[in-house]
């Protein structure tokens, strides 16, 4: 009987580009449980998985607590109706939250461009000299920052 594949911490980093501080972040959160050989951490395939989803989770922008949720209803269902229900409406929330955030930006990007509109009427109709004065306020400001 062969044995189930294992992983290190080293390995798992490498692999997720993600630091071995990140994986024990996770791990302190409950999010892995790898087991102990001495003081290593042994992870498995699940828990290789596990690390997959909450990364994946994250690049949703979701919450540990959210994720932590959806891993645990995934943990020996059958029937994965109840975890799928619930991803659901975590994704419908955070496309809710993504679409106001864009709705945000389209509205501060419409008021810097009526702003740049603004300037360059001050500076008179020299499309050259206005793009001058605003090439110079850019990095006036980048070299403050």
């Amino acid at each position: 009987m062969a044995s189930e594949q294992t992983y290190t911490i080293t390995e798992l980093a490498r692999d997720f580009d993600v630091t071995p501080r990140a994986i024990r972040f996770y791990e302190d959160q409950g999010l892995l449980k790898p087991a102990r050989a001495g003081r290593s951490r042994v992870y498995t395939k699940a828990d290789r998985t596990r690390l997959k989803l909450t990364l994946r989770g994250k690049r949703l922008g979701l919450s540990l607590a959210e994720i932590k949720e959806l891993l645990e209803m995934h943990g020996g269902v059958r029937n994965p109706a109840a975890q799928l229900l619930r991803f659901l409406v975590v994704l419908a929330d955070r496309r809710e939250a993504l679409e106001q955030q864009r709705e945000d930006i389209e509205a501060v990007l419409g008021e810097i461009a009526m702003l740049e509109k603004q300037c360059s009427e001050l500076l008179g109709h020299d499309a050259a000299k206005a793009a001058e004065e605003r090439a110079k306020v850019v990095r006036r400001m980048r070299s403050e920052a």
